[in-house]
């Protein structure tokens, strides 16, 4: 069915819970369990990051990944310019601009001075619609501008997510 062919109701509901996906999974990774974030993609679902030649691919895989996040890590992500575009009834992509203010050795409750981003780019995402839940399939992260996360002791951290 070609996209023209898509009510505007489904067109925008699809495009609505897209684009709710890409929110849940900057709240479950900034403020959540980052582990939990392999729920929202299909099973064998990737995140990819060109750049550094990395691919995580697998529920489990992804599980392992964000879920080894260090503790004192802290993180917030601006997400912006979000556009979705329903490709057929189950299936759609995504544009989205970040920036990611992130640093490690964080105590909760110590208020830390505004570092300079860590990373800005831009989110290409794929969607699947599975048993009638929208999930990811992929996410590929292109870094226009980036580095490695600071630790507030001074010394040099990873470049992770």
């Amino acid at each position: 069915m070609p996209t023209t062919d898509l009510d505007p109701t489904e067109r925008l509901l699809a495009e609505r819970a897209c684009e709710r996906l890409i929110l849940e999974l900057v709240h479950r990774l900034d403020l959540g369990e980052p582990g939990t974030i392999a729920d929202l993609f299909i099973p064998d679902g990737v995140w990819e990051w060109p750049s550094g030649e990395r691919r995580i691919e697998g529920r489990q895989a992804l599980r392992a990944y964000f879920g080894s996040r260090p503790a004192d890590r802290l993180s917030r992500r601006m997400c912006t310019n979000i556009l979705v575009t329903v490709d057929s009834p189950d299936t759609a992509s995504a544009t989205t601009y970040f920036a990611t203010y992130r640093i490690d050795g964080h105590v909760p409750g110590a208020l830390v001075p505004p570092p300079a981003p860590a990373n800005v780019g831009h989110y290409q995402d794929t969607f699947r619609k599975v048993n009638g839940t929208w999930l990811l399939a992929t996410r590929t992260l292109v870094l226009a501008f980036g580095g490695p996360t600071r630790r507030l002791d001074g010394a040099q951290g990873s470049d992770g997510s």
